[in-house]
Parts: structure tokens; C-alpha cells; sequence
């Protein structure tokens, strides 16, 4: 096994003789295992000490392991802890309701130590999986999407659309189907104003989800989504990723993070675009571009972008960008050809924006 001194399991258990032999078992494979009597005394050490998986009786005084569980996922910090139920009642519905609740496996009393030790073993290397970035291509996601759901038919389902430059993926109003996951080119996302101008909201290159914000609140599509280049989106059905983030907590704690970054990369745009100067807010397009589709800043970068779409994302007219661009090749901070721009001076263009 792995590094198996790092991980510490906490177990709890209200017979004595079991969690005694339960706990010796672990022990004895390297494991760190805490121990409580009971659900309260578990739900305390969980929150203490942050476990790296709990084992937990279901029946118990006090507080139930259904009760541990409930309360455990409430809290950011240990909701997705791998749990997994410890139980001498093997109805199937007693299964199914801790499946449900988020349970990642369940053993039934009695249990061998090799019945044991497979199902800590497999959750934990399920979960560092998981925690792993994971490679941003069309088999990275399928590798992702297996380990985490366990469900072959997700992949299976998920399936795959080519799309011509200008193709719309889907449009302000329109209600969420799907997740898509960017495996080739790239994407903008939009909304419009009363007066119909346009202004780009999001920038996504190959490795991105997106399109999954509206799909989790269930509510309309607040903004478009356009190809910018001949693109490739691989589609997940809506059903599945659900199925998927409430059965795994893991998977919906990634998701979680992702939305977070995304929103607070939204409020750093919104500030920029209120406080800086039309020169900056270009200079930050600019930079932004460079930063979402090429790795090495040290070298110039060209894409072909519309003017309009640059005015899109920076909040002003067309006809102000092209005045300004203009002014950024006499200064030799950009390069332009057709609709190309090429960023020749990225280090400029960065100081330029703060």
C-alpha cells in the first residue's frame, strides 16, 4: 500500500469488541485510526482532526450514522471525506438510503480484516484519483468521469459535436440539457443589453466545463455561447452529471471549487471594467486572451478575434478599440493583419492594466 502512515481513518462504533478488533485491523496496515463510542463523539473528532476516510456504524445511540453523514456533508470541511457505513442489517433498503444520503461503500457485519482493508484501500485511492487534475483532453474526461461516477454508461452516454467557427451551442433563455466540456478550440460566452450590444461574460479554451452554472440552478441560460474557431464540445448529457454530483461527493466538491473560481474571476472583470480606462480594458482583453490560450508568455501570441468581440469583452464601442488598438501597433505593442492580432509585448500590455 501507499503512504499509508499519512492517512488517518476515523472509526466509529458503538460495541466495544468490535471497534477494538476493527481498529486493531487498521492499525496493523499502517493506518492512523481514531475512535469514538458514538456519532457525537465522531462528528467532534471529525471536525478536529479531518480525517482521510470514517468507517462508521449505522445503528447507534444518540446519534445514527445516517446523522453522522447528514451532518458531516453540511460542513465544507468534511463533506467530501470518504464514508463508508458499517453495519450488521443488510436490508436493501437500509443499502439504498445510505447510497443516497452519499455513502461511498457499505459493509456488512461480520467482516473479514481482507473485506476490510480492500474497502478503505479502494475509497482512498478512488478519492486521490479524484483530487488529481485531471489531463484536459477527450481521455482525460472519460478517465474522470469513470473513476468518479463508477458508472460505464456515463461515458458511454457522453457524446461528442464538431462545430463550425460562429456554430451556437446555446442561446440567453434557453433551458440547460446538457454539460459541455471543451476538447478542441475555443468558446466565448455572452449576453446582450437592452439595446442589443453585446458583451462577452467568459473565455473557455480546451479543458474547460462550462455551461454547467444555469444547468445546477435549473434555470434558463443567462447568456450564449458561440464558438470563436472550429471547435470540439463534448456533451454530457444533464441527467448524468447530476446523478454524478449526488452520488459522489468528491466529484461535487471539485465542481464546487471550479464555480467558486469562476465567480471570482467574474467579480475581478466587473471591477476592472468599472474602474479602469478604456486603454487598460483593452490592455486587460489583451492580456486575458494570452492568459486563457497560450502557455508561454514569453512569446508572441496570435489569434483571430473580432473587433466587435474585443469590444465585447471590453464594455465599449467597436470603433473606440480599433482607435486603440491602432495606437497599441504604433506603439509596437500588438501586431495587426486582417483579423489577427498578434500581442507582441505581453510584458507592457500586463503593466499597462494595474
Amino acid at each position: 500500500m501507499n503512504d499509508l502512515k499519512a492517512k488517518t481513518v476515523l472509526l466509529i462504533e458503538d460495541n466495544a469488541q468490535v471497534l477494538e478488533n476493527t481498529a486493531e485491523i487498521l492499525e496493523l496496515a499502517n493506518y492512523k485510526v481514531l475512535t469514538a463510542v458514538n456519532g457525537k463523539q465522531g462528528v467532534q473528532l471529525a471536525m478536529e482532526h479531518i480525517p482521510d476516510l470514517i468507517v462508521c456504524d449505522i445503528m447507534m445511540p444518540e446519534l445514527d450514522g445516517y446523522g453522522v453523514l447528514h451532518l458531516l456533508g453540511r460542513d465544507q470541511r468534511t463533506a467530501d471525506i470518504p464514508f463508508i457505513f458499517l453495519t450488521a442489517r443488510a436490508e436493501k433498503e437500509d443499502y439504498r438510503k445510505g447510497m443516497v444520503m452519499g455513502a461511498d461503500d457499505y459493509l456488512t457485519k461480520p467482516f473479514d480484516d481482507v473485506e476490510l482493508l480492500n474497502a478503505v484501500q479502494t475509497r482512498l485511492d478512488k478519492f486521490d484519483r479524484i483530487k488529481k487534475s485531471f489531463e484536459r483532453s477527450a481521455e482525460g474526461l472519460d478517465q474522470f468521469l469513470s473513476e468518479a461516477s463508477g458508472l460505464s454508461g456515463l461515458v458511454a452516454n457522453k457524446r461528442v459535436k464538431l462545430l463550425k467557427k460562429k456554430e451556437q451551442l446555446y442561446s440567453e433563455g434557453s433551458y440547460p440539457a446538457s454539460l459541455f466540456f471543451l476538447q478542441k478550440g475555443k468558446v466565448k460566452e455572452f449576453r446582450r443589453n437592452d439595446q442589443g450590444k453585446e458583451y462577452i461574460t467568459n473565455l473557455y479554451k480546451e479543458g474547460d466545463f462550462f455551461g454547467y452554472l444555469d444547468l445546477l440552478h435549473g434555470d434558463s441560460y443567462q447568456q450564449s455561447a458561440v464558438c470563436l474557431e472550429a471547435s470540439e464540445v463534448a456533451v454530457i448529457p444533464k441527467d448524468d452529471f447530476i446523478k454524478l454530483l449526488e452520488g459522489n461527493r468528491a466529484v461535487a466538491a471539485k465542481f464546487i471549487r471550479i464555480l467558486s473560481d469562476n465567480i471570482r474571476d467574474r467579480e475581478v472583470k466587473l471591477l476592472q471594467l468599472a474602474y479602469n480606462s478604456v486603454r487598460k480594458r483593452v490592455a486587460e482583453s489583451l492580456v486575458q486572451l494570452v492568459n486563457r490560450y497560450q502557455q508561454d508568455k514569453s512569446m508572441p501570441f496570435t489569434m483571430a478575434i473580432s473587433r466587435e468581440d474585443i469590444a465585447s469583452m471590453t464594455a465599449t464601442a467597436t470603433e473606440t478599440v480599433i482607435r486603440v488598438l491602432s495606437d497599441f501597433k504604433d506603439e509596437r505593442l500588438v501586431d495587426l493583419k486582417g483579423s489577427s492580432i498578434t500581442v507582441l509585448d505581453y510584458g507592457r500590455l500586463m503593466k499597462m492594466r494595474n
